[in-house]
């Protein structure tokens, strides 16, 4: 049985100022797929545009309640 040590020192301070969340980037994803929907839809491949837009649809709406759940609490 192998036992690690416990932080201590310079590390375990840093470690404690990060927050435990992470960026997510829906809004980079959402504008990713946007994008592809729009040179999608240009080059006429309709089933492509479609989804990609349902995807960043999606992106933004979550995005949009996490924000306000990150406000309300």
């Amino acid at each position: 049985m192998v036992l690690t040590p416990a932080l201590t020192g310079p590390v375990a301070q840093t470690a404690a100022l990060i927050p435990l969340q992470s960026g997510g980037g829906f809004i980079e994803l959402a504008v990713l797929f946007l994008v592809l929907a729009l040179v999608a839809a240009v080059l006429g491949a309709r089933g492509v545009a479609g989804l990609s837009m349902s995807i960043a649809k999606w992106l933004v709406i979550i995005f949009v309640v996490l924000a306000i759940v990150s406000f309300l609490l």
